[in-house]
């Protein structure tokens, strides 16, 4: 029997995580049947949670901050961060097809021990990334021009490439934006299932969440309203067609 992809999800605000799960739908190509979608910020991850029922996992954005100090930190944030910390070990330690977004590149470089600050977070926007020689061949980039949009905006990264990690695009303003562990393990500081329409979502939602000033979000809107990131968007479909029902 063929195996959805496991899609997790981090974002309290149903607006945000519907956009976000209709996103990797249109632009990994998914039917919804092809995956189960989990909002673990309302209960965490399951332990009975089993990677041989999936092909793959996909983690998406959150406001939570993983370098806010643990007294700062909700219990149901310390939760995600200790079942993350538990499915990370499965998932390295198989090299099981993993694709993590913004949050999710935090959450699998803390696990790989890269410090994570405030120190390159970015504005939102549509800005230029640079693939890496290990990136033009990797199969997720391979053919793509050198240097490709993409839509982010974060206030945290990894301040280093993770030990052991393979690092595949490099930012100007954040040098880790996107990284491989073994063959199947991927995390992307940028959101490759972004869209201008969705971003313009979490503009509004997350207009007093500390990513920008709150009247900046109007600028922020106009300045993004026609970006368009095909090849970060087709960087998650290559992900769902090496890895469905594989």
């Amino acid at each position: 029997m063929p195996r959805p992809i496991l899609i997790l999800q981090l974002r309290p605000e149903d607006e945000t995580a519907d956009e976000e799960y209709r996103a990797f739908l249109r632009y990994g190509r998914l039917d919804p049947a092809d995956t189960v979608r989990l909002r673990i910020e309302r209960s965490g991850i399951p332990y009975s949670l089993d990677l041989d029922d999936y092909s793959a996992i996909i983690v998406g954005g959150s406001p939570f901050d993983i370098s806010t100090p643990e007294a700062g930190k909700r219990s149901i944030q310390k939760r995600i961060e200790a079942d993350f910390h538990r499915l990370l070990g499965q998932v390295v330690a198989r090299d099981f097809p993993f694709l993590g977004a913004c949050s999710g590149n935090g959450l699998l470089g803390a696990f790989l021990g890269a410090p994570i600050s405030r120190r390159y977070g970015e504005p939102v926007g549509c800005f230029p990334v640079h693939l890496t020689e290990a990136g033009r061949t990797d199969p997720l980039l391979a053919g793509m021009p050198e240097t490709i949009e993409v839509l982010l905006g974060h206030k945290e990264a990894c301040d280093e490439l993770p030990r052991g990690a393979t690092l595949l695009i490099r930012g100007e303003a954040c040098p880790v934006q996107m990284f491989r562990v073994g063959e199947n393990v991927y995390a992307t500081q940028f959101h490759p299932e972004g869209d201008a329409e969705g971003f313009i979502t979490r503009i509004r939602v997350y207009r007093h969440h500390g990513y920008f000033e709150p009247e900046e979000a109007d600028a922020l809107i106009e300045r993004i309203r026609h970006a368009d990131t095909p090849h970060a968007r087709e960087i998650l479909a290559r992900f769902v067609r090496r890895y469905l029902h594989r």
